[in-house]
């Protein structure tokens, strides 16, 4: 039996699995949800888990396992290079080959948290996706792969098939600038860009959970100036969080984009304007970075908003804008366009790199 270990490591938690291989299958063989920020050390934290401990308990020295992984894939908060990282909202810096020597890995593995995900894509089961279009074309499996995800921003990162497997490929692609393609978002981007004093409105800035809660503000600044509708309140509080609440330790503000989306599916037709225009914006983007990787091994739609707003990633409000591309549509017709709804695929697309790994 030969046991690889994983890893998804966020500001908030730390997610650490061990995994066994039988023949090419992953077999989870033990996880573990930590706090992120109750550990000075992530080599602690890791042999921690080794050694069995669990969170809430004291460390522990280790490991028992009858069989350590030699191997590790960690996912990892925060830009990685030449093996490096400083995490983005914790104060561990990483780097390879100190973490494996600390840890008693062979070969260990850094990559950024979203970009790891194209190593699992080819291989998540039907639990964990969700054909978007009902003519779906077969994938290319000798083609490029590409995924984005809305979440609190918005991920992007593409696949490069090689003769030792996929390469991920980490992008900034949302940041680059937002291309308006209808008056409404014209508008929307000139107001946002003057409301929050922006030099230039990048894509993420509209396309991701928190673009959402932007575009809902929006619509009430033109259609509800007096501030009768029922999410006037929140997107105040949501634009200015300092005065949510009085007091010492304010409440956090409201979930604007959550709101919206919850009023839409109840029949608002402001919150559904905003929803309509934030999924043909999402779908628009979707479409270009289909373009430009000409992902015809796949297109994969993920970030916490997928698995929410499912039904509206299926409609023509999302899928046309993404597939319109003037004399390039027939391209855009051939690319296969899923839903990613595993909320720990992060982890297992790390195990998956690490197979890629122990077999390199």
């Amino acid at each position: 039996m030969t046991t690889l270990l994983a890893g998804d490591i966020g500001g908030t938690k730390t997610l650490l699995a061990t995994y066994r291989l039988e023949d090419s299958a992953l077999i989870q063989q033990r996880a573990e949800r930590f706090p992120s920020a109750e550990w000075a050390d992530f080599a602690a934290l890791v042999n921690h888990f080794l050694a069995g401990g669990a969170a809430g308990e004291p460390p522990r020295q280790g490991p028992p396992l009858q069989e350590p992984p030699a191997v590790a894939c960690f996912a990892v908060a925060g830009p990685v290079r030449h093996g490096r990282v400083k995490l983005t909202n914790l104060p561990w810096e990483l780097e390879e080959g100190t973490l494996a020597g600390a840890c008693g890995l062979e070969r260990l593995e850094l990559v950024n948290d979203f970009a790891v995900l194209i190593y699992g894509l080819p291989h998540l089961s039907p639990l964990q996706q969700v054909p978007l279009d009902p003519a779906n074309p077969a994938s290319d499996p000798g083609a490029p792969l590409a995924i984005l995800g809305a979440g609190t921003g918005l991920g992007v990162a593409i696949g490069v098939p090689t003769a030792a497997g996929l390469v991920a490929v980490a992008s900034e692609g949302a940041h680059a600038a937002f291309a308006p393609r209808t008056p409404e978002e014209w508008a929307l981007q000139q107001w946002l860009q003057a409301d929050r004093g922006l030099e230039r409105v990048s894509i993420e800035r509209i396309v991701s959970g928190t673009g959402l809660g932007e575009v809902m503000r929006w619509v009430l600044a033109g259609d509800d100036p007096d501030g009768q509708h029922a999410l006037a309140a929140a997107a105040r509080a949501w634009r200015h969080p300092e005065t949510a609440a009085a007091g010492p330790a304010p409440a956090a503000p409201p979930d604007l984009p959550a709101l919206t989306a919850q009023a839409a599916a109840a029949g608002d037709p402001l919150a559904g304007r905003a929803l309509g225009l934030w999924l043909g914006a999402y779908g628009s983007v979707a479409g270009d970075l289909a373009l430009q990787s000409l992902c015809l091994g796949g297109l994969w739609v993920g970030g916490g908003t997928a698995a929410k707003l499912l039904d509206g990633l299926r409609s023509p409000a999302f899928l046309a804008p993404l597939r319109a591309k003037g004399r390039l549509s027939p391209v855009l017709a051939q690319v296969p366009v899923t839903a990613l709804t595993d909320p720990e695929a992060g982890l297992f697309s790390a195990a998956c790199r690490a197979r890629m790994l122990l077999a390199a």
